[in-house]
């Protein structure tokens, strides 16, 4: 059978470390950059991806390379809104509860808001990981939020410890691809989902052509306008062109042990979520 699993590194002219500095380099213009190169469209990608994985009250979830908050920021926000769903709809069946009754349950949401839910935010990059936490300080994410520093391919993590594993814009940039995967597999609980956000490759050959134009032509002059860095997201735009598509992830994904393995194209598969279950 084919062998699915390649050693997908960056380059041989760019090892792991040359990779840590590019996002080392960008990570202060990071956001906006995602902004700009897709015109803001990445914050609605990150919605369905949360909005995909449905986190309910209690949900252990693991973001890796997430260092600047975006998908622990989303996840925080989206279990609030159920529990607060859930207190508005356990008052509207219990109407004939006094006023203390009420009280107390708004005081006991106050001091749970997340009803236990947690997510760990692991990334390998010290700026990203900072300028997350700034963020997290400045939007006020202080409960149910941890930062850890850890590598994709060596989880510093027990096994079967988490309930959803989310990697977003990340996987292209491990160096292996498959001890990445085998990793996500080895932490997630059994009935855990897995859950990638990537960038992946357009079918229409018009779409496709038009796209390569804007990647390889204007994002690498939005890096040097913006952040005053033009290689780094030249590298950014190359490390898209050479990630797996759509149909190849999904085998990869399959032969490290998850199951029910699908994925769904968004803006005509610009990016991809690929999803898949420990079971």
């Amino acid at each position: 059978p084919q062998d699915h699993f390649k050693v997908n590194c960056i380059s041989f002219s760019c090892p792991f470390f040359a990779v840590y500095q590019v996002f080392e380099n960008v990570a202060e213009k990071y956001d906006v950059m995602n902004d700009s190169m897709t015109l803001g469209i990445h914050r609605v990608w990150k919605d369905i991806l949360v909005h995909k994985m449905n986190p309910s009250p209690g949900t252990l979830l693991l973001d890796v390379a997430g260092g600047t908050g975006d998908i622990a920021f989303r996840f925080i926000n989206y279990v609030r809104s159920v529990r607060e769903r859930q207190l508005q709809q356990k008052l509207r069946h219990h109407q004939n509860l006094s006023w203390q009754e009420i009280s107390k349950s708004y005081e006991e949401e106050k001091r749970n808001p997340l009803g236990d839910s947690q997510v760990v935010v692991c990334d390998i990059n010290r700026e990203m990981l900072k300028v997350g936490k700034q963020r997290a300080q400045h939007l006020g994410y202080c409960e149910g939020l941890s930062w850890v520093r850890g590598n994709a391919e060596e989880l510093p993590f027990d096994d079967d410890k988490f309930d959803v594993y989310t990697i977003a814009f990340g996987i292209r940039n491990v160096t292996r691809i498959d001890l990445a995967l085998e990793e996500a597999y080895r932490v997630l609980k059994p009935g855990g989902r897995f859950l990638c956000l990537e960038f992946s490759h357009v079918s229409n050959p018009l779409l496709s052509r038009l796209y390569d134009l804007y990647s390889f032509q204007v994002i690498p002059v939005l890096g040097e306008v913006i952040a005053g860095d033009w290689k780094s997201y030249q590298y950014l735009v190359e490390s898209i062109r050479r990630f797996p598509p759509q149909d190849e992830l999904k085998a990869m994904i399959e032969d490290v042990g998850f199951l029910k393995v699908d994925y769904q194209n968004l803006n005509w598969g610009i990016v991809a979520i690929h999803s898949g279950f420990k079971l």
